[in-house]
């Protein structure tokens, strides 16, 4: 079973790393597309939403595209760096941060939309620069429905398979995460392997839903 803990800690490596860009990512795109009007709006809207609904294995198609060896932005690094993403836990971050985006780009945009226009405007009347407003007032009142969707992308991140599988392949021991463990120990006939890898990845999954319902903004309003 030592595998199956490699393939844990690689897993919550990939996923940690994942949800941490969409802190940053999902936030700061959740906060413009809730607080400035602008053409195209709808359209970017939906296209970062897009990976929601697209099927993970052509998401992980057009990262090949993108970043894999002959791509436009992974020829360039191989060329000028000597970096190569293709089939590393680094590609297996950019499929999962991707894959699991739109959870916190739309719960970070609903939180800022509930947010009461009157407080921000109370604070810049009292000479709050935006920057600090942002930090002193519009997130700590959007934290809760933030939080939640971090949760949710976590566990997104946890069970990805497609797009990790295109661009990360199934390497053991450096690429190859819980579901594609469990994939390759079916695949092997090995069925204890793959229901411990079930086992531990459900457990997580239940555990980080849990959580992310409890901290869900319509609990506190319903408990007011």
């Amino acid at each position: 079973m030592s595998g199956a803990w490699v393939a844990l800690a690689l897993t919550l490596k990939v996923a940690g790393w994942a949800t941490a860009l969409n802190l940053v990512l999902g936030v700061g795109t959740g906060f413009v597309m809730a607080r400035w009007r602008f053409p195209g709006r709808d359209l970017l809207d939906a296209a970062l939403t897009l990976p929601m609904v697209m099927p993970p294995t052509v998401l992980g198609y057009y990262l090949l595209v993108v970043i894999g060896s002959r791509g436009a932005i992974g020829a360039w690094l191989f060329e000028h760096f000597g970096i190569r993403l293709i089939f590393t836990w680094q590609a297996a971050v950019i499929a999962a941060t991707i894959v699991s985006f739109p959870l916190v780009f739309k719960a970070a945009r609903a939180a800022f939309e509930n947010v009461e226009p009157q407080f921000e405007d109370a604070a810049r009347t009292l000479g709050v620069s935006e920057a600090a407003l942002f930090f002193r007032v519009s997130l700590p009142l959007a934290w809760r429905g933030i939080l939640a969707g971090l949760l949710l992308s976590f566990a997104r991140a946890l069970g990805e398979f497609g797009a990790t599988l295109m661009v990360a392949g199934s390497i053991a021991g450096k690429t190859q995460t819980l579901s594609i463990a469990v994939y390759e120990a079916v695949q092997a006939g090995q069925d204890d392997t793959a229901n411990y890898l079930v086992a531990v990845t459900s457990i997580t999954c239940i555990a980080v839903l849990l959580s992310a319902g409890r901290l869900a903004p319509g609990r506190v309003a319903a408990r007011t």
